[in-house]
């Protein structure tokens, strides 16, 4: 079963770009079992409505922040907003401003 349907917005697509193949498969892979799955270790939320896509391989730490949109009743998305590379024990709080910022951007989009 898959609770969710992630869409990555252009800002992740960019950040894909820059990556080394062997990790944006590792990514794509948690983010599919993150969808069938609902493990808190893959997806977890962050505060603010904000939730996070999480990746480690090869002692690298892979951050998509993410944001729900439910307003489909037939399907359940979850909007990814931007990526970066975690170096601290805190996620940037300049990370998370940007996410909010693209979650309002999306919905007064539409």
């Amino acid at each position: 079963m898959r609770y969710f349907e992630t869409v990555f917005l252009d800002e992740v697509v960019r950040f894909f770009d820059r990556l080394d193949q062997r990790l944006l498969s590792k990514i794509l892979y948690n983010i599919e079992l993150a969808e069938h799955t609902y493990d808190s270790r893959l997806f977890k939320k962050i505060g603010s409505d904000i939730w996070e896509f999480r990746t480690r391989y090869s002692g690298i730490q892979v951050r998509l922040l993410a944001f729900w949109d439910k307003r489909d009743n037939d399907k359940t998305m979850v909007i990814a907003t931007s990526g970066f590379i975690k170096k601290n024990k805190k996620i940037p709080i300049g990370e998370i401003k940007k996410a909010i910022g693209l979650k309002e951007m999306y919905f007064n989009r539409i």
